[in-house]
């Protein structure tokens, strides 16, 4: 069965241009056929298998992606609410650890669900999560959502850390002769890594200042080889990535350049050469050029990055350079997982800052990075309404009362949208019940 919905307005393109009267047309399989101004629709089409909505009234637009999630952290939300960043998610020491360590499955699953229950009501569509507990926790995620039609990316991780604090008891540099830097994963370790490739879409490592450079070289070979034998060898297999935490707080950054003699971002892309950057909160210029030159993309999480006190990320540079940006909300023990609050914060925080070069200047930028860009950086095929990708849509009431009258579509879209006016969400073609 096709379906058209027809006189609807809608964001339209991988640069969300504004189309008043539109329409969009899907097949059985959920994929966009086509798409566009009205005055392009065509009736040329076998009329015993159509299904029509009068779409009048409603805007349509992609469904959001949330780039970076911790979603098994509802579990702990707002414990240590006052406590200094690394004490609550240091994934060595940090209380989080303890939590998930200490907390029976059935209860993560319970908050795990509840989680992704509320970013569908939010018009999320589909997230990334850096998911701790190795294959084991990787099966939890895929165990909670089995019955829940939002799309997951899950970045899996070997639950294997060089203590920095060893470092800096012994004030070992990384770089000298009789370093920790010749320390490695033990081989019969490796294995889970592979296990967590072939069961996750990539993997998300906490970070660089938790690992020697013969460490993250293992990481890349590790799934170098993966690729090699698994993925090309299945065409329809989806591309696997390689994310990181990098350059998330003054500290983390100074204790890099302390011991190592370079930031995070130089040594994952020496060592690791990542496809994502995650944070980014304190990278340097020459970090964000680094990143732009070797096509890495960048997630922030500003929210979290507030509240743990870490502060905002130099967003107009990265867009100057060219840079990727998608908008993750982190840590749900810390955040909720809202990217309508993500893009509201980011905008006014901009405007606060008087930048020449500023998000205020391009809010569609910013619509971007919660739509088109991680479904690019995800690989999901998702993120746009064009001809080929998922019909993952949300409908608006166009005629919402916290909406009209419309001047900027892009500025009601990103600090006016309240959620009772999405109307319906549409995943893979069919609409979805977020109640």
């Amino acid at each position: 069965m096709i379906k058209i919905i027809k006189n609807i307005s809608l964001l339209y393109g991988n640069n969300l241009r504004f189309i008043e009267h539109g329409f969009v047309q899907i097949n059985d399989q959920g994929i966009i056929m086509d798409a566009g101004s009205m005055d392009t629709y065509s009736n040329n089409l076998p009329q015993n298998n159509l299904h029509i909505f009068d779409g009048e009234g409603f805007i349509v637009i992609p469904g959001f992606i949330n780039a970076h999630t911790h979603i098994a952290d509802s579990i702990g939300k707002d414990i240590y609410i006052n406590s200094e960043f690394e004490e609550r998610i240091h994934p060595i020491y940090g209380i989080k650890q303890k939590i998930l360590k200490n907390s029976k499955q059935e209860h993560l699953k319970y908050f795990i669900r509840n989680s992704a229950i509320s970013m569908l009501k939010k018009g999320i569509v589909a997230f990334a999560d850096f998911r701790e507990g190795g294959v084991e926790g990787i099966k939890l995620l895929l165990n909670s959502l089995s019955d829940l039609p939002i799309k997951s990316v899950i970045l899996g991780r070997l639950e294997y850390y060089f203590d920095l604090k060893e470092y800096q008891t012994k004030k070992i540099r990384l770089d000298n002769k009789k370093n920790l830097n010749d320390q490695k994963i033990p081989s019969d370790l490796l294995s889970s890594v592979r296990n967590v490739l072939e069961l996750g879409n990539g993997l998300g490592i906490s970070g660089t200042n938790e690992n020697t450079n013969l460490a993250l070289k293992q990481y890349r070979y590790v799934f170098d080889q993966f690729n090699k034998h698994k993925f090309l060898k299945n065409k329809y297999m989806q591309k696997k990535i390689i994310a990181i935490h990098a350059a998330e707080s003054k500290k983390t950054v100074a204790f890099s350049k302390k011991y190592t003699g370079k930031t995070e971002v130089e040594r994952s892309i020496i060592f690791l050469k990542p496809n994502l950057f995650i944070h980014m909160t304190h990278a340097t210029l020459n970090d964000l050029v680094l990143a732009s030159k070797n096509n890495i993309g960048i997630v922030i999480c500003p929210r979290s990055n507030g509240m743990l006190g870490n502060g905002i990320p130099d967003i107009p540079s990265m867009l100057k350079l060219g840079c990727k940006i998608a908008i993750g909300t982190d840590n749900i023990m810390v955040n909720s997982p809202d990217l309508l609050r993500e893009v509201d914060y980011i905008w006014k925080v901009s405007r606060s800052q008087q930048t020449k070069y500023s998000v205020q200047n391009d809010m569609r930028e910013l619509l971007k990075m919660i739509t088109v860009n991680p479904g690019d950086l995800f690989n999901l095929n998702s993120g746009a309404i064009v001809k080929g990708k998922f019909a993952d849509l949300l409908f608006i009431d166009k005629f919402h009362l916290e909406l009209q009258p419309i001047h900027n579509i892009y500025a009601s879209l990103i600090h006016r949208l309240t959620y009772d006016a999405i109307k319906a969400v549409m995943i893979n073609g069919k609409f979805v019940n977020v109640d």
